[in-house]
């Protein structure tokens, strides 16, 4: 028998419920960041101000109208730093590990919405699974903390290092770009310790929690072989890296306002930390404002592919990408199914690659559209700001001084920017199935009809 809703007999929608429960982290952390306390200045900041960081940090994104070191006191940082962990963690990882601390059982509906939450298609074992989630986040984000405040204690004192080394860590870990530091992190530009540890806090958190519990029972001979899913991620993962930091490098090489008189390995380990950054992070080692416009370009196509499923970063997907890249060579070469790696691509999951990618082209067309309409800015910057919105990412051309661009945009503007946000952390699929209703499944086929494409 099927559980329906209360309010119309229809089948309960998971999507729905992930929506709500986003939307509400998302309310609460407006209300607190929109007290006096929260504020340096012991002033309420603008509610839409309020609204904004509030999104930016629920959606690991990273955007800010409002300098996190300067304009929030300590009170608001803590805030900021706790909606990014809740973001990060997703709103159904939270309630699971609240409901198992305080002995509720979880539901076959709570179930549901968990495998909605992350992306998976069975039920079985999704208890372990999110017990597993947060193990890894925590884990991984103390190690990183303790090497940050190691790394800074003797130039911060114990209790400076402690709290930027903890901020430093859980937003990197959650790819969202917050950076306690009025420069973000362009002071530790020469630091091979700060640039490593971020960079690998990112990228374990980018490729995902199944892909990690994957490594892990792989490297303590648990399983003979990767997944499938686990080869996709980690070879498109390694090629975008490499990728990205070569294209940097050969680009920004003699750019005055990047990498133009800098020791060589120094100009390698900025392109390395920009390249990882870029696809769903949003820390910044260099002045984004002054980079040429091919590197920013390329920025656009690495945020929007960004990071991989089930982890805490954001775009279309790796794996997306790398369906729709395979299911377009495979069509070129004459063939009928999309294989990879020796096993074949469901065809719906091509369609549902595919749905995904030019659903994301839509809302960041149509927001890019809105948003020049309203501020009438450059489209260059325009566009890198919306992709970086929906991407989840963070990085900005800048306001002129350490805000985004954003901060220069009206209340439409800001608006629009929070609606992309919002959508590119639940993705097209999430929001489209909370609110469109899904009808029967029909028992019957249409004629086929020929219609003349290319």
């Amino acid at each position: 028998m099927v559980k329906r809703e209360k309010d119309g007999g229809k089948p309960i929608r998971p999507a729905r419920i992930l929506v709500a429960g986003f939307l509400s982290m998302i309310a609460v952390g407006t209300l607190l960041l929109s007290l006096p306390i929260s504020s340096s200045t012991g002033r309420s900041i603008p509610l839409i101000d309020a609204l904004f960081t509030s999104t930016s940090a629920v959606c690991v994104t990273g955007l800010i109208t409002k300098n996190t070191a300067t304009d929030f006191s300590l009170f608001g940082k803590v805030v900021i730093l706790l909606l990014i962990q809740a973001g990060g963690l997703g709103y159904m990882t939270l309630s699971t590990i609240i409901s198992l601390l305080i002995g509720k059982r979880i539901s076959l509906r709570d179930r549901l919405i968990m495998a909605e939450a992350y992306n998976v298609l069975s039920l079985e074992g999704l208890v372990r699974f999110t017990k597993t989630i947060f193990t890894i986040t925590v884990s991984l984000e103390i190690i990183g903390a303790t090497i940050l405040f190691f790394n800074w204690l003797p130039q911060m004192g114990p209790k400076d290092a402690a709290f930027h080394a903890v901020f430093q860590a859980v937003s990197a870990f959650n790819n969202a770009g917050f950076s306690s530091f009025p420069d973000n992190l362009a002071r530790f530009q020469g630091d091979v310790t700060v640039n490593l540890t971020i960079i690998l806090l990112i990228v374990l958190g980018g490729i995902g929690y199944i892909v990690i519990s994957d490594l892990y029972r792989f490297f303590t001979g648990q399983v003979v072989r990767l997944s499938f899913h686990t080869k996709v991620v980690l070879v498109a993962t390694g090629i975008l890296i490499t990728g990205g930091t070569l294209l940097f490098l050969l680009v920004e090489g003699g750019n005055p306002g990047s990498l133009a008189g800098l020791p060589f390995h120094r100009k390698v380990m900025v392109s390395l930390f920009q390249s990882v950054t870029t696809r769903t992070a949003g820390f910044n080692t260099v002045d984004v404002g002054r980079l040429a416009y091919p590197t920013l370009f390329a920025f656009i196509l690495l945020m929007f592919i960004g990071a991989s499923p089930g982890g805490t970063g954001g775009g279309i997907k790796t794996s997306t990408f790398s369906v729709m890249c395979t299911a377009l060579w495979c069509t070129m070469r004459g063939q009928r199914d999309t294989t990879l790696f020796r096993r074949e691509i469901p065809p719906e999951m091509v369609a549902r690659s595919f749905f995904i990618g030019t659903s994301a082209m839509f809302f960041i067309v149509a927001g890019t559209a809105v948003v020049l309409l309203v501020e009438k800015g450059p489209l260059i910057s325009t566009l890198f700001e919306c992709v970086s919105a929906f991407g989840t990412v963070g990085l900005s051309t800048g306001n002129g001084g350490n805000l985004s661009l954003v901060a220069n945009f009206g209340p439409i503007g800001k608006l629009m920017i929070i609606i992309l946000m919002f959508t590119g952390r639940l993705g097209p699929l999430t929001i489209g199935s909370a609110f469109i209703y899904k009808g029967e499944v029909r028992v019957y086929k249409y004629p086929e009809g020929k219609i003349l494409v290319g």
